[in-house]
């Protein structure tokens, strides 16, 4: 995949702020694409032993059995320090060695993360979809800025997300007797194709299957790496 360059990686914290600040003005946040024959979902998971992160990105057909055609994974260490609202400046770049190693590139990308629904208005599926110019969705397990009511429990249900008298999501029901998930536009796609597109990739989880897919795989990337970590260790 092609990856743009537009602004370095910083570790000073006013400067990660400025430039969220500046990349917020140049998002997409209508539909932007033609038809979406592939997905991929991204995820990252931290080594609480060690400074390591870990991303695993996998591209499926957008079928019914959602086909996998390929995956990539990648591991790095943490430049950045674990700040809410700061989290694309500790993740992006080893998701970024993650997407690079894809031959397909993906007609749209879903993120364990926000898009717009930030305090800056630039999460991580916003900042990753400006640098890999592409539709992006961000769909958090949680909730990081506005409020919204309670929602209905019925799958599609969903509540507006208002912050600072904007629209920048929905607490969306994707699986009966759970909580919602948060869906908000990334780059390139609109609220409404957002919410529908997260709904029609739902395979009876919470999350969305392709994100639930990365998230095993980084998880068990994770697992591998610690288990060889203590094997050497106990030689050495």
């Amino acid at each position: 995949m092609h990856i743009r360059k537009i602004h370095p990686w910083t570790k000073n914290y006013a400067k990660a702020v400025q430039i969220q600040r500046e990349l917020s003005n140049a998002l997409i946040l209508k539909k932007d694409h033609g038809k979406i024959c592939t997905v991929a979902g991204a995820d990252v998971s931290y080594d609480k032993y060690s400074d390591l992160v870990f991303a695993a990105v996998i591209v499926f057909r957008c079928n019914k059995n959602l086909e996998k055609i390929e995956e990539a994974t990648a591991i790095e260490k943490a430049m950045f320090p674990y700040i809410p609202g700061l989290l694309s400046f500790r993740e992006a770049p080893v998701l970024l060695k993650s997407f690079k190693k894809l031959k397909t590139a993906p007609d749209i990308i879903l993120f364990d993360g926000q898009g717009i629904a930030h305090p800056r208005f630039l999460g991580l599926a916003s900042h990753l979809g400006l640098i890999l110019d592409k539709p992006a969705i961000g769909c958090a397990k949680s909730c990081l800025v506005g409020e919204y009511s309670a929602v209905e429990n019925a799958v599609g249900a969903y509540s507006n997300l208002i912050y600072k008298d904007k629209m920048v999501g929905v607490a969306l029901r994707t699986k009966l007797n759970t909580n919602p998930i948060f869906v908000s536009v990334g780059h390139k796609t609109s609220l409404s194709f957002a919410t529908q597109f997260v709904l029609k990739v739902c395979r009876g989880y919470r999350i969305t299957e392709p994100v639930r897919q990365a998230h095993l795989l980084v998880n068990k990337l994770r697992v591998q790496n610690i288990k060889k970590t203590q094997r050497i260790s106990s030689i050495t």
